[in-house]
Formats: C-alpha cells, sequence, structure tokens
C-alpha cells in the first residue's frame, strides 16, 4: 500500500477482470437482490435489460473486491521490498454511484481506478484523504459501472 505522499492526481490502478456467469449472477440475487430479472433468464429476455442482468450491488460488490485484493498485493510487494506498508483507513462514504449499461450474464468487466483528488484531512493531520474514481467496463469497450470512492490514506509524517 502506499502512503499519501507517494500518490498523485491521475494515478491509474488496473484491479483486474471478472466474468459474470448466469450461476454467479443467481447466486448473488438469490441472497442479495432477488428481482426476477436477476434470478431467471427468461424474465431477464422480458426485460429492459434483454437478458439474465447483473445486479448493480453485485458489479459494486466484485470492484470492491478487486479493490482490496490489488491493495493487499502492493502491500505484500512493499513488505518483501522492505520497505513500510501503508494501512490505509476506513471510507468515509462516496458518491455519484452510476450503474450505466446492463451487465448480462457472460459479460466480462475489467475494473480500474484513477485517483481525483488528494487532499490532507484537517481534524486528523497524521491523514490524507483520496477520491478515486472505479470503474467497470465491459468485453465491449462499454463503461458498466462508475463511482467516486473516498479513502482515509496515511501520511509519512505529520511535520
Amino acid at each position: 500500500m502506499r502512503f499519501f505522499e507517494d500518490i498523485e492526481i491521475g494515478q491509474r490502478r488496473e484491479l483486474g477482470s471478472f466474468t459474470f456467469t448466469a450461476e454467479l449472477i443467481k447466486k448473488f440475487a438469490a441472497q442479495f437482490d432477488p428481482q426476477r430479472f436477476h434470478l431467471d433468464e427468461e424474465e431477464g429476455r422480458k426485460s429492459l435489460f434483454g437478458g439474465l442482468a447483473a445486479s448493480g450491488w453485485h458489479v459494486g460488490s466484485v470492484c470492491m473486491k478487486l479493490v482490496v485484493a490489488h491493495s493487499q498485493r502492493q502491500a505484500k510487494e512493499a513488505a518483501a521490498r522492505g520497505e513500510p506498508v501503508a494501512i490505509w483507513g476506513p471510507s468515509p462514504g462516496f458518491r455519484e454511484l452510476r450503474w450505466l449499461v446492463p451487465v448480462l450474464a457472460g459479460d466480462t468487466i475489467s475494473f480500474a481506478s484513477e485517483v481525483e483528488s488528494l487532499r490532507s484531512s484537517e481534524k486528523r493531520p497524521e491523514w490524507g484523504i483520496l477520491q478515486a474514481r472505479n470503474t467497470g467496463t465491459n468485453q465491449r469497450g462499454e463503461l458498466v459501472f462508475s463511482i467516486l470512492a473516498t479513502a482515509f490514506v496515511p501520511r509519512r509524517s505529520t511535520s
């Protein structure tokens, strides 16, 4: 993981990709978003989606999983090099959540994160605040998911 001072606006991280199979879409939907067009192919075809559609919450959850996995890989690599590892704080929230194009069974979504803003925390000088645009793009190059996420990032020093 990186410290606040190591991050620049515009830095982009490719987080990985995920294929939304019919089985995974239905399994997630059954537990967390049991709407007909997420659970049944025929209902999905009859809906405005035109096919079995992944829940937007499923897409967002996969993005979060890949963000965390990428951060864990970075931390492990830094530790292996003998560098200090920055342990990020919690997120105070997000804005601008958009599900732009339906994610249908068989779609593979590639996720990325790009830093949009950085600022020091007024109340906690040992932390910086980062905002990053997390996005998902399908195999046809269509942007399907976007969210502006905020996170507390530790500073190397407060002096």
